[in-house]
């Protein structure tokens, strides 16, 4: 039976939980509903009616019972949405739902296209949750060499996907600058002959960068992100750095390699910094003045991430953790706002929100390895440490340098590429990531907008099958589809104007 009461208790930001019960269950075997019934979700106020390839529709609680009751029929005004939906009852067209799911599913044919190489480990900051196990920049022995840094390119190349994206990361990059230009020379060299669409990208703190790098990595077409916690005192108190202050550092080197951007002739909108926000205890209660932050220095984007146990916020949880109740409070008080701000013509997304939308509303991938079915670990992203071991994905890495070797796919120049794809790790991690694979998550109607990291899984749970009922995971992308759920149901032409413009997808050129 493909019916599911969930009964989900929704965190409603201050407010009493809320549960809403699907009336006289006896329904479910008085009229025999079995295959052909959309899965169901419950937020606490709406239903939200959900199929395979992510078509919905939102209902009261009155017109569920109405439906289980068979009093809906095809002609009445919700049969009509119902069918045009492909989620009426006993009618829904297998081939329409999965021509859509094909579309959706594309990123299976590809092979690994983000490649996250780190050229050191070495940092000089100290971030209170520092997810890469950083080491002191006055230590030796953590930097790619040259012959090293060229092995992974090779390995890199020998990915089945068209597209092929690396990604610098730390460790601060910047301090082993002369691997990265050998990467991005190399690279360049060996991509005159495969011709695939090549892409660089930079995740640094930008306190090591120069004018003479800035020019470098502008002119071989490197796209800068950066972190930003929010206004100095939260970002200061998060990122140590040395007696100075980071935030100053940043949005020095934010606002410098933005007006070359647009000195350069850039449309502004699509080439500028991006940055990354990590929450921290330091940061609940500064929901607004965080996200005043990003508006004041004109980045239209903000992505509200939870911390990952992950390197030194596991050590540090103490001081800088919360409960998942106490980030949802804080997520959506940053959401509202987000919205609130819309409504008055002020441009900014919530990117967490909008990679959800993207995946209900368009038939869309949005490349957020997280939010796929399998993950992207493996067949999405690969990630090659400075001494040239692979990974499964960036957090296997951080994995590896807590001293925990499990996901540790091989070494480049050493082991072949179908090896290390073909891997009973890489397997066993696709498998652990499937939804389907999951009794609580094969009849969710939030499967087709969801995704399982089974990191994150060993980590909370000592097991990469993780059991999703007590996955913090699970609850925070419930409660935000919950959320959205609310506000797709009836919503105003302001508010869906909102919505289809953060589905849009606009390619740098």
């Amino acid at each position: 039976m493909r019916v599911r009461e969930y009964g989900f208790t929704f965190y409603n930001r201050g407010k009493e939980k809320m549960r809403y019960k699907i009336p006289d269950n006896s329904l479910l075997k008085k009229y025999k509903i079995q295959e052909g019934f959309p899965y169901i979700f419950d937020t606490g106020e709406i239903i939200a009616l959900t199929n395979d390839a992510g078509d919905f529709h939102t209902i009261t609680p009155q017109e569920l019972h109405r439906l289980l009751s068979g009093e809906v029929s095809p002609q009445s005004t919700l049969g009509k949405i119902l069918l045009e939906k492909n989620l009426f009852p006993g009618k829904i067209d297998k081939d329409k739902e999965i021509d859509r799911l094909k579309k959706k599913l594309r990123f299976l044919n590809y092979g690994p296209n983000l490649h996250i190489v780190i050229p050191t480990l070495r940092c000089n900051q100290q971030c209170l949750y520092c997810h890469a196990s950083r080491r002191p920049e006055q230590k030796t022995g953590f930097d790619m060499t040259e012959e090293t840094a060229k092995k992974v390119v090779d390995t890199i190349f020998d990915t089945t996907s068209q597209e092929i994206t690396i990604e610098f990361q730390g460790g601060e990059p910047l301090l082993n600058f002369d691997i990265i230009k050998t990467i991005i020379e190399y690279a360049i060299e060996k991509n005159k002959v495969t011709n695939k669409e090549l892409y660089f990208s930079l995740v640094s703190n930008l306190s090591k960068i120069d004018e003479k790098k800035m020019k470098y990595l502008l002119d071989k077409g490197v796209l800068f992100c950066t972190s930003l916690d929010g206004p100095q005192e939260v970002h200061d108190s998060n990122r140590p750095f040395s007696g100075n202050s980071s935030y100053k550092e940043t949005i020095k080197w934010m606002e410098r390699i933005n007006k070359e951007y647009k000195k350069r002739g850039y449309d502004t909108n699509l080439y500028h910094v991006d940055a990354l926000m990590t929450t921290t205890r330091n940061s609940l209660g500064h929901a607004k003045e965080i996200v005043d932050e990003y508006v004041k220095h004109g980045i239209k984007v903000i992505h509200i991430r939870p911390l990952n146990p992950l390197g030194f916020a596991q050590k540090t949880w103490e001081k800088i953790g919360y409960t998942t109740e106490e980030f949802l409070k804080f997520y959506f008080e940053v959401l509202d706002y987000v919205l609130e701000l819309n409504l008055k013509g002020i441009e900014i997304q919530e990117r967490t929100a909008a990679l959800f939308i993207i995946k209900m509303i368009t038939d869309r991938d949005p490349n957020f390895l997280d939010l796929r079915s399998p993950c992207g670990a493996g067949i999405g992203q690969v990630a090659y440490n400075y001494d040239g071991k692979i990974f499964t994905c960036d957090e296997a890495r951080m994995m590896y340098e807590m001293g925990e070797d499990l996901f540790l796919l091989g070494n480049a120049g050493k082991d072949l590429y179908v090896d290390i794809m073909g891997s009973p790790i890489t397997r066993s991690i696709l498998l652990a990531s499937l939804l389907d694979a999951y009794p609580y998550c094969e009849g969710c109607a939030l499967k087709p907008y969801c995704g399982i990291c089974p990191i994150i899984n060993y980590m909370e749970q000592g097991d990469i099958f993780g059991s999703m009922e007590h996955s913090s995971k699970c609850k925070i992308n419930k409660a935000i589809l919950g959320y959205i759920f609310n506000k797709m149901h009836n919503p105003s032409n302001e508010l869906l104007q909102i919505f289809q413009k953060w589905s849009i997808f606009r390619a740098r050129e």
